[in-house]
């Protein structure tokens, strides 16, 4: 019932940007369907979204310059062919999978209730700033971390800033977390901090038989192998490529490349040298999970000490990252080598 309801919704995203005016960024909040719609030239780019099955809110879904789909659909809209696995993946959201022994990162509606007092849960408070420009809008939320009882561990303040330029979208990603009454322990885990389920055209191509969305938009009744549209590439900033070559290891940034309805988009995510970890280890999984994880060490490399962060009361972390999305052809290293100094200014 809640996925139908949530489905809804996007329909309903999908129906709005319909009637928008060119005018460079315009972000319209819809409160009662739980979500802020960012539209530039009158044409939908993302949603922030807090719906009550993911957990914790998402930015979902993501578009292109030229309005190609860049994220999964399952759970929320599923499509035809799409992997049916790790129901907490949607969109682009931020949490991790050890804080305070809590498991935030693998929480969602899936969880069965006799297993929720191992999982903690980000609830969204409120808009703080929301402004609008020709080339860039910015969108300020609050939202608390919550154990299962409901108490706060932190309190975190995410601001968005979402930039426009010719076939260049970007998304730079800037929390702040702040322990509140309790000591506040962030220990290793591969399971973080900033990702993205991308799109089953930014896979990896796979043998694997898996399960997946039929083309009644339901999960088929047996496994299959599925690599129609499949043509995913992950590039790091030391000229690695694939999941095999990527994953766990420290990079400055990180990339993911398809093709898509005959588009060519790199979408890649940048860290930012003041972030604890820098540089971070990368969560590429040939599946189509793209995330960045300044927090875990030994869980990536078990020949590593194990990571660790602890805010005491009243202390604060604060996490950078920066999304560019390319359109119309690959982002050469170059250019992603340009935005991550430009960033890192």
């Amino acid at each position: 019932m809640r996925r139908s309801i949530w489905q809804a919704v996007v329909c309903a995203v999908i129906l709005t940007s319909c009637g928008q005016k060119e005018k460079g960024f315009e972000l319209i909040e819809q409160l009662s369907e739980k979500r802020v719609d960012i539209f530039y030239d009158g044409h939908l780019f993302t949603s922030y979204a807090w719906p009550e099955t993911m957990e914790k809110p998402i930015l979902y879904p993501i578009y292109n310059a030229h309005g190609v789909d860049l994220t999964r659909g399952f759970p929320a809209n599923p499509q035809p062919g799409e992997r049916v696995d790790h129901p907490h993946h949607l969109g682009l959201w931020f949490n991790y999978g050890n804080v305070n022994r809590l498991d935030f990162w693998n929480n969602s509606y899936n969880i069965p209730e006799a297993n929720k007092p191992r999982y903690g849960s980000i609830l969204h408070k409120g808009i703080t700033e929301k402004t609008n420009g020709a080339k860039q809008a910015t969108l300020t939320a609050q939202s608390d971390w919550n154990d299962p009882t409901g108490k706060t561990l932190l309190k975190a303040e995410t601001r968005y800033i979402f930039g426009a330029e010719k076939e260049m979208r970007t998304i730079e990603h800037i929390i702040t977390l702040t322990a509140q009454a309790d000591t506040v322990v962030f220990s290793d885990s591969k399971e973080g901090l900033l990702g993205i389920r991308m799109d089953k055209a930014f896979e990896e191509v796979s043998e694997a038989p898996v399960l997946r969305i039929g083309d009644d938009k339901l999960p088929m009744a047996e496994r299959t192998v599925n690599n129609d549209g499949v043509n995913g590439l992950y590039r790091n900033s030391l000229g690695d490529e694939k999941e095999s070559g990527t994953w766990g290891k420290r990079a400055g940034w990180a990339s993911v490349s398809a093709e898509k309805e005959g588009d060519k988009t790199t979408v890649a995510i940048l860290d930012h040298k003041e972030n604890p970890g820098f540089p971070a280890h990368w969560h590429t999984r040939g599946y189509g999970l793209f995330a960045v994880n300044n927090l875990g060490s030994k869980s990536f490399h078990a020949e590593t000490p194990a990571a660790s962060l602890t805010l005491l009361p009243g202390e604060s972390v604060t996490f950078r990252h920066k999304i560019l999305i390319k359109t119309g052809s690959y982002a050469e290293d170059r250019e992603i080598d340009t935005a991550f100094e430009e960033f890192n200014r």
